[in-house]
Order: structure tokens, then C-alpha cells, then sequence
């Protein structure tokens, strides 16, 4: 199951594809609508020396299955196996964001995107979503219906998981739901079993041992809870010295990335960030992340959630600015090699940025896909 064509919706600028990428997935098709995306994608990845472009940038609403299988696969048509990734515009189901649910402008895209996974047929499929899609009661029952439509083809599980368990230094949770064609899962002789949608939706947030399922969550998982496993620090005066807790691994602490001057000059994108123009920058604690504004990220600490807006980036632990964007696509796992447009409005990179799922989030579910499509990974735990 090496090199296994993909299709990539809401591509966004490529963090998805690229954690797919670094566990052989191919993907062929990418679309994205929202135009700084695309124009950041087709840079990075050209940087990165990859060929690929975004294929189409209309909305998924305006294309239907014929013309996306002739798009990704050409003469050769519609091959066996085939993956469709991609996660849906999340603000309408965000508890920061509007909240309009599968009737919203963003919301109604959840229910395209199923509609054209159920019309294009792929041997499995990745839904990317924020945890409100789940734990929102509302949200939870449009869900509901989602995974009910799907359930005709397609054997569903789904988990909210958090980046800090798989080494990310960022607490940042996503709600992935994935399915594994019926058909496909018959002729590979797969023990996979379906669970009732009730089930599945009760236990979107038990990642325990206890909780068995198909699809091996715990596959690349380091840390199991990692939040409550380690003795955080807390808050430290800026321009202090805070002692580093010798017990946290460095892969779940921002200072190793972020606050080696000599490793991070020269990187591109690393000048980039906002001006301080606020005394604020000065004196707000190391570690002081409560507020809605002006979080300072602790060097020996694991990130807030990396979603920038409104020109409100998180501060740098010891320096008077925020975060630059090279710093931000650290805090994300994105390689050094991925540049973003040096004349692109820095609102936009950092929008681009926040959009994005960690990449080593990404190659986690992409490396149990992969071993469960091979055959060696179908829930027996």
C-alpha cells in the first residue's frame, strides 16, 4: 500500500498533506478556495523542491465527482485505492468562532464534503474538525447525521486527540474522524467492526487504554495525557531565568525551538513578526498564557493552541515581541525548509500558520492509516 493516491480537500497550505507525505502517501489532487493559501502552498512547496501545485481553487461546492476524479487521475481513471483527506472551514463549530453550526456559511461545507466522499467512492477518507463539532450538543447532533450518512459505505470511528500526546509542543486538540471503505476493508479481510454512532460520539474523548477501538489511536502516541503526566512550571518574571525541569522532554517544550538566537539566524521568515508597541511587552510574566491577549509562551512549557487572528500573536518567552512566523511554524513541527512568500501581509502568514493541523500530529493518524491499510493495524488491543 506504498505510494497510495490522495485527494486533498481544504488544503489549506499543506500541513495535512505534508504529515500524509512523510509516511508515502501520494496525494494528486489539491484543492483550496482562499486565495492567500493557495499562493502560500505553491511557494512553500516549490521551496521545498516538490512539484506539486493546487489543482483547483474553486469551492468544493462548485465541483462534483466526475470532473475531480478527471482532475486527480486523467486517462487513466479512477484507480482501485485511493484516500481522501481534508478538514472543512472549523468556525462555525468553535466555541471562539460563531457558532452557526452545520447551517453556517463554513458549516454547510462539512456536509459537501461528505457528499462528495460518499460520490467519489475512496477505499478511506480523513475528516479534520475542532472538538466543538463533538462536544457542542448541537454540533454533536448534525454530527450525528454526518457519520449516519457515511455508515452505508464506510466503517467510522473518530477521537479528539491532543498534539502535546504525540510530541508536539503545542495543547492544541483536533477531533479526526476517519472511515475505511466497507469493500475495502472485506477484500483486505480487515477485523474491523462498526459501533452504533451513539457509541462512537460517547467516546470521542476516552483516550484511555480501556477503550478499544479499530483504528490504533495510540500508534505514535508518546505521552499519554501528557498535561497532567509532568510538573509544568508556571509563571516566571520576564527577564528572568526560570530553572528547567530536567523530568519534561525537550520535544514538549517551545524554548528548544524558539529561543536560540544563533540556531534561528539567517532561517528564513524568522523577521517576520509584529512591532512591539506596547509597554505590555515588557511586563507580562513568562508563562502568563490565561488571557485572551498577550499570552507569553514559558520557554520550558508547551504552546497555547497556535491559532493566530486579529493581529494577536502569542509573545516570545524572552524577547519584547511576538512570535515571528518562523518561530510559529516551529511551534507547529513545520520544517525549516517550508518558506512562506516574503511579500506576503504578515496577517496572512500568520493566518496561514494558525490554519494549519501540526504536522507531526498529521504523519500520527497518516502512519495508522497507512498500517491499517497494509494489514497490521486493525484494533486488536
Amino acid at each position: 500500500m506504498t505510494d497510495v493516491p490522495v485527494l486533498s480537500f481544504f488544503t489549506g497550505a499543506g500541513f495535512l498533506d505534508l504529515g500524509f507525505k512523510k509516511e508515502g502517501f501520494k496525494t494528486v489532487w489539491f484543492n483550496e478556495y482562499f486565495k492567500p493559501f493557495v499562493s502560500s502552498f505553491d511557494y512553500a512547496w516549490e521551496r521545498m523542491g516538490f512539484s506539486s501545485r493546487i489543482s483547483n481553487s474553486a469551492s468544493i461546492t462548485e465541483l462534483g465527482p466526475r470532473q475531480i476524479l478527471k482532475e486527480a487521475f486523467g486517462t487513466a481513471g479512477r484507480p482501485e485505492h485511493f484516500g481522501v483527506i481534508g478538514g472543512p472551514p472549523c468556525p462555525d463549530f468553535s466555541v471562539g468562532g460563531k457558532n452557526k453550526g452545520g447551517s453556517g456559511r463554513n458549516g454547510i461545507l462539512s456536509q459537501v464534503y461528505v457528499s462528495r466522499i460518499c460520490e467519489l467512492g475512496p477505499s478511506f477518507f480523513v475528516f479534520e474538525n475542532v472538538p466543538g463539532l463533538v462536544r457542542t450538543a448541537k454540533h454533536r447532533q448534525f454530527l450525528g447525521g454526518l457519520i449516519k450518512r457515511l455508515t452505508d459505505s464506510y466503517v467510522i470511528d473518530l477521537r479528539v486527540i491532543c498534539s502535546l500526546d504525540y510530541g508536539v509542543p503545542q495543547d492544541r486538540s483536533r477531533m479526526i474522524m476517519v472511515g475505511v471503505s466497507k469493500k475495502f476493508a472485506h477484500k483486505r479481510r480487515l477485523d474491523i467492526q462498526q459501533k452504533p454512532v451513539n457509541e462512537i460520539l460517547l467516546n470521542a474523548f476516552d483516550n484511555s487504554t480501556n477503550n478499544p477501538s479499530w483504528f490504533d489511536w495510540r500508534l505514535k502516541r508518546k505521552y499519554h495525557d501528557a498535561k497532567a503526566m509532568f510538573d509544568w512550571p508556571t509563571e516566571s518574571k520576564f527577564g528572568s531565568v526560570p530553572i528547567r525541569p530536567s523530568e519534561i522532554p525537550t520535544e514538549l517544550m517551545v524554548g528548544p525551538l524558539i529561543c536560540d538566537p544563533k540556531e534561528l539566524a539567517g532561517l528564513e521568515n524568522q523577521n517576520d513578526h509584529f512591532h512591539p508597541y506596547s509597554k505590555r511587552f515588557k511586563e507580562v510574566p513568562e508563562g502568563s498564557v490565561a488571557f485572551k491577549s498577550f499570552k507569553r509562551l514559558h520557554r520550558w512549557r508547551f504552546s497555547p493552541a497556535a491559532a493566530y487572528g486579529n493581529n494577536e500573536v502569542h509573545l516570545h518567552p524572552t524577547q519584547a515581541r511576538r512570535l515571528s512566523v518562523r518561530e510559529a511554524l516551529r511551534i507547529q513541527t513545520v520544517p525549516d525548509n517550508y518558506v512562506l512568500p516574503a511579500d506576503m501581509p504578515l496577517s496572512h502568514k500568520f493566518k496561514t500558520v494558525g490554519n494549519g493541523v501540526p504536522v507531526k500530529l498529521a504523519q500520527a493518524v497518516a502512519a495508522t492509516m497507512s498500517k491499517l491499510l497494509a494489514g497490521g493495524g486493525n484494533g486488536k488491543f
